[in-house]
């Protein structure tokens, strides 16, 4: 469903070894492996539609590391779509080793100083790092009032990413030359959430990192001096690199290059995992593996599972999915039930992001999809989502489908279980009273069929079905004790989050007395939760 955005996604690339010819592209020497990296994001565009940019090592330049970033598409920060200026770009940011970061964000959307990868440039090379970050701290507030109180500083973002940046600062302050895994685990034991970063300083050191739970995915490969690094396979198979060549990194450990040497390290221990189940049903790209799980599979798995709980007749009935991640769920039903999948709404790709910003959620929802007449009318259909979240493109559907589509009856099946609280890990999830779901629930994250058919009737559909909490850990081949299933039962697994939805819970409570509501980002003296601007 289109309600929902990831916050980020990061990529890296570094040819250490002494080969002059890149041992995965025979049209790159050395130092352009640099060039690499927009391809990259492209294949994470997914992750991040609002900024892209890199940081590149240039060991032979004045400017050791140099920086782009800018607003717009991975295509339109790069200038892809301008040969002459792409290439231009491409040789001033030529070198043996980049990062990159594709960025979304709730709020300071506009703000290219927001873009990543973040740097911070000293005189001192050690100390002249960038980096970027995926993930959300939910201890946010702590920390920016930890740093604020501690003497004559300042935070000039309203931003996890910037206070990142200055607890490694503090740390290299004290200890420039401390290891890079030393480093991990001095700021770790500080943080709270979901964190993976990839960092290059100006002595050419690079790390990238995931955090101890592993809330978000990251993997590598390296073939004969060559590393590379994303957040999803996808960005690393397109490379070049064979899939039995790609490696998930650990939760806790990370990748380090110093000195020509490519280490694989632990730096902080959990007895607990918090894979987030989200990857797999939305937010990754349907070509990804995620530790291990086809993410294209895991969607199909959880088709099946809605075609097996399904009590409507069969008869005159075709599967549409809502375009384009509930896709590999509606062929997992309709191949389950016997019946056509077919695709009845169609995105209206001609679309660009502005014209459609400036627009409420309504419109967005009957300009983004198409029906089609030709394939629904006179027919029962199911209509496959990969969740629901707010419920505003989800009534559109129901009735264009019914309107304009001429559909006989519209069942509408959802490939996830109930949406019943926010994300304070890096996902652009909206607070309690926002949420479709809890409306009808009274606080009970069991949904009964009595509550499945109010729901239906605020879509006016002929049926709702969700999938139960159970299918989740079957479908991603992972034990729910190492998943982070927090928007669904509303336990969250680190301190911190647990904190904010309480206090989630608590404010809207009062809002609801109170005959209103407001997003809790701003406290009176301080944000309560984390602004989500990474």
């Amino acid at each position: 469903m289109s309600e929902l955005n990831h916050e980020c996604g990061i990529v890296a690339v570094y040819q250490y070894g002494q080969p002059e010819q890149c041992p995965i592209s025979s049209s790159h020497t050395k130092n352009q492996v640099s060039r690499m990296v927009p391809r990259m994001l492209l294949d994470i565009q997914n992750r991040g539609q609002l900024a892209a940019g890199m940081t590149t090592f240039k060991p032979d330049d004045k400017e050791l590391l140099l920086t782009h970033k800018r607003l717009g598409l991975v295509s339109e920060a790069f200038r892809m779509s301008r040969k002459n200026k792409y290439q231009d770009l491409m040789e001033r940011h030529s070198g043996p080793a980049a990062i990159g970061h594709v960025r979304y964000a709730t709020c300071g959307k506009d703000d290219p100083n927001n873009a990543q990868p973040f740097e911070r440039a000293h005189l001192e090379k050690r100390k002249w790092f960038a980096f970027g970050f995926n993930g959300q701290l939910a201890n946010y507030a702590e920390l920016r009032n930890e740093i604020t109180s501690g003497g004559d500083f300042h935070l000039a973002r309203e931003t996890d990413t910037e206070t990142l940046m200055h607890l490694i600062s503090q740390v290299l302050s004290v200890r420039p030359d401390i290891k890079m895994r030393d480093l991990l685990s001095a700021i770790s034991i500080r943080l709270d959430g979901a964190y993976n970063i990839a960092y290059l300083n100006a002595r050419g050191d690079m790390f990238v990192s995931r955090d101890p739970q592993g809330f978000r995915p990251l993997c590598y490969a390296d073939r004969d001096g060559f590393f590379a690094a994303a957040s999803e396979s996808v960005a690393l198979t397109n490379l070049g690199f064979d899939t039995s060549e790609i490696r998930d990194l650990a939760p806790g450990s990370a990748v380090t290059i110093q000195d020509g040497v490519l280490r694989v390290e632990e730096y902080s221990r959990s007895a607990v995992r918090s894979h987030c189940f989200f990857e797999w049903i939305y937010f990754a790209n349907v070509c990804s593996r995620l530790d291990g799980q086809s993410v294209y599979l895991t969607r199909k798995t959880l088709g099946e599972e809605l075609a097996k709980q399904e009590t409507e007749s069969k008869e005159n009935a075709i599967v549409v999915p809502v375009p384009d991640t509930a896709k590999a769920a509606a062929e997992g039903m309709a191949f389950e039930m016997s019946i056509p999948c077919l695709e009845g709404l169609m995105r209206h790709r001609a679309l660009g992001r502005t014209f459609i910003e400036s627009e409420d959620r309504d419109a967005k929802a009957r300009m983004k999809y198409i029906p089609l007449p030709e394939v629904l009318e006179g027919k029962k259909v199911f209509l496959v989502d990969d969740t629901i979240v707010r419920s505003t493109t989800m009534k559109v559907l129901v009735e264009q489908i019914r309107t304009r589509g001429k559909a006989a009856e519209v069942h509408v099946r959802v490939a996830c279980p109930p949406i019943m609280a926010p994300c304070f890990y890096g996902i652009d999830m909206p607070d309690v009273g926002d949420l479709f779901a809890p409306r009808f629930t009274d606080g009970s994250i069991e949904i009964t069929r009595e509550m499945e058919e109010e729901m239906a009737r605020h879509f006016n559909a002929d049926s709702l079905r969700y999938l139960p909490i159970s299918s989740i850990s079957k479908a991603v081949n992972t034990d729910s004790e190492n998943l982070c299933q927090a928007c669904l039962t509303g336990e969250y697994p680190t301190e911190a989050g647990q904190r904010l939805y309480d206090l989630s819970l608590n404010v809207q409570s009062s809002c609801s007395e109170n005959g209103g509501s407001r997003r809790l980002v701003e406290g009176t003296d301080s944000p309560v939760l984390p602004p989500s601007t990474i």
